[in-house]
């Protein structure tokens, strides 16, 4: 018997069948039907959560009896304004926006490099230094940073061998982000989260820098622009969205974290450790739920301006 005279399989359920042409006649009931599970499982543990969270920041904690009192008020967040706490959030964000333009402008070279002139191994080796970092526990990192940034770590060694101490001194008596040693200090803080958050500033800038045509920057030295104009008139310009949608990850990423300032930094809180200390040891939701909504309405308005500058574009 050849092949072509082979009974063609059938399905054995009719209802099978059934459903199996409805599902090919209505596509769209079929992605609707795909997307469905992870739709509910994002609407009732993550918006749920943050409805939840949302809820907790307008009840407050009764100063008598130590408990929520459910009723709605607004008293908790005139808590957040108190002097204490605007320290708190002032910290934070202006840590996150120094961290941010810090890696812009380690980032922008090398991504230029690795864009342009970067080719076959090079390029394979620029992925892996970029990544590799990111192989590693994040505890891990943070660890090594503490024992680097010590008073008997290796860079204060190598500040010592260099006979820079001095200098070194000069930093960490500066007033505010001084300390008694980088690993207890608002300057060991900065350059932790600028090692931790850096890659995801590079990778962004580097895919936007890689779609610049290089004929329009051909085109600009052929219209008597040097390579300061071309750079001010073309390249930024069509990198910013890259940028920008690397500083969405480098600012939002230091506005909440609270593991690294609990590692490698002095008492001040930042607000990830505020939200943590609330919510634990001090026991007043209420005020741990409005600081956390705090970086929730920063990167609101923060993702609100980087749509406009194309920077979901660049993603």
């Amino acid at each position: 018997m050849s092949v072509a005279a082979l009974p063609l399989p059938q399905p054995r359920d009719g209802v099978l069948r059934r459903i199996s042409d409805v599902l090919v006649r209505h596509p769209r009931l079929l992605l609707a039907l795909l997307l469905l599970p992870p739709m509910l499982w994002i609407g009732v543990v993550y918006v749920g959560s943050l409805l939840a969270l949302l809820a907790q920041s307008f009840f407050s904690i009764d100063e008598f009896t130590g408990l929520i009192d459910r009723r709605f008020t607004l008293k908790t967040y005139a808590e957040l304004l108190q002097r204490s706490n605007l320290d708190i959030i002032v910290r934070t964000v202006t840590m996150a926006a120094a961290v941010t333009i810090t890696c812009a402008a380690i980032a922008f070279p090398i991504s230029y490099y690795a864009a342009r002139y970067a080719r076959g191994r090079v390029k394979a080796l620029f992925y892996i230094a970029v990544t590799l970092p990111l192989w590693s526990s994040y505890l891990v990192r943070v660890y090594s940073w503490k024992l680097i940034l010590a008073k008997e770590g290796i860079l204060n060694w190598a500040v010592g061998q260099l006979h820079l101490a001095w200098l070194l001194d000069l930093v960490l008596s500066l007033p505010v982000v001084g300390g008694p040693s980088l690993s207890i200090s608002y300057i060991g803080t900065y350059l932790v989260f600028c090692y931790l958050w850096i890659p995801y500033m590079i990778l962004p800038t580097q895919a936007a820098l890689e779609r610049v045509p290089r004929s329009l920057i051909e085109a600009s030295a052929d219209l008597g622009g040097g390579p300061a104009r071309t750079f001010r008139s073309v390249i930024f310009p069509l990198a910013l969205p890259g940028i920008v949608a690397g500083s969405i990850f480098t600012f939002s990423l230091t506005l909440g974290d609270y593991i690294a300032p609990t590692i490698v930094g002095t008492s001040s809180l930042f607000i990830g450790q505020a939200v943590y200390t609330h919510q634990g040891t001090a026991g007043n939701i209420p005020l741990a739920a409005a600081f956390s909504v705090v970086p929730i309405a920063i990167m609101g308005i923060y993702l609100t301006i980087a749509k406009r500058m194309g920077a979901f574009d660049a993603l």
